[in-house]
């Protein structure tokens, strides 16, 4: 009863450890040595490329590295088993913080600091009041709830947007599309955290872009896809968005020669917001392979039809 590990961008060495800890009685190996494919019971991945499912017939669980599930959604190779995220406070804690840094980076005029900086210009800008600054949190699932609570914490106006009801203290919350311009227009920093389904690639266009406050900051921490990236551009060229940061593209890496890259008013990272941390992670995975064999319901389990 094999767990197979693939990803072209986590150490293996390092998920091995923490598994061994947590469920020693299951042989852990590492992509492209498979051993006997029948053998593979449990898959730990990150984007396996096409036909990756294919050799495992007795394949009983699918365990995502990390909490969006996309590359996984509406694969042909992929057989009828049940997949799960990975759920660690760990990465919430990891993404919160980078959201806030984002956040305060924007609202602190940091950026217009580092250009005054790099011309030899003392240049002061009084600071805000956290109180008195709006900042929209776009999807409030595990990761975007804590985000919009530790904001809120930190004396910002948050309010929060998603799909279905929320309620999240210190945040004011809203849901559906009905409700979406109205979030979008008081939002002076918008912080994308929704995950990618059919539903929401493309969401974040020209005419979204559009009803944000003129000026308005943009962190997007969720996936490139959701965003029309054409309309960003233009949105940023124009000042609609004064400035972004940037941790996820439709491509990545962002390809050279882009004009992100050459936009000052943009802070690009190489998707690291918040990954999966193996040594507090794999507790949640070693139980959930417990309860597959218990037959007990599963923790973090996605439906394939929503995307999460």
């Amino acid at each position: 009863m094999t767990l197979l590990f693939y990803s072209a961008f986590d150490d293996p060495a390092d998920w091995r450890a923490a598994m061994q800890t947590h469920a020693p009685d299951v042989p852990f190996r590492v992509y492209p040595d498979i051993g006997d494919p029948l053998a593979v019971r449990y898959a730990l991945v990150w984007k396996p490329p096409p036909g990756f499912f294919t050799p495992f017939g007795n394949l009983e669980l699918v365990i995502n590295l990390g909490a969006g599930v996309d590359s996984l959604v509406g694969r042909t190779d992929l057989p009828p088993v049940p997949i799960t995220r990975i759920s660690d406070p760990n990465m919430s804690r990891m993404m919160a913080s980078f959201v806030q840094m984002a956040v305060l980076r924007h609202t602190r005029d940091i950026a217009k600091f580092e250009r005054a900086q790099r011309a030899g210009r003392w240049h002061y800008i009084h600071p805000r009041d956290p109180a008195s600054v709006r900042v929209g949190v776009m999807g409030l699932g595990e990761l975007g709830g804590l985000a919009a609570a530790e904001l809120a914490r930190h004396g910002f106006q948050v309010a929060g947007w998603s799909r279905s009801p929320k309620q999240i203290p210190g945040v004011a919350c809203s849901h559906g599309d009905a409700a979406l311009d109205a979030f979008l227009a008081r939002s002076e920093v918008l912080v994308c955290m929704v995950p990618l389904t059919p539903a929401t690639a493309g969401l974040l266009d020209a005419s979204r872009f559009a009803a944000l406050p003129h000026g308005a900051a943009f962190v997007n921490v969720s996936r490139g896809a959701v965003v029309d990236e054409a309309a960003l551009l233009a949105a940023l060229r124009s000042g609609q968005i004064g400035e972004a940061t940037l941790d996820v593209f439709a491509t990545e890496p962002l390809p050279a020669g882009h004009p992100f890259w050459a936009m000052d008013n943009v802070l690009i990272t190489p998707h690291l917001a918040s990954i999966a941390l193996p040594a507090s992670a794999a507790a949640g995975i070693a139980e959930n392979i417990r309860r597959l064999r218990a037959g007990h319901a599963l923790a973090y389990r996605i439906d394939p039809a929503r995307g999460y």
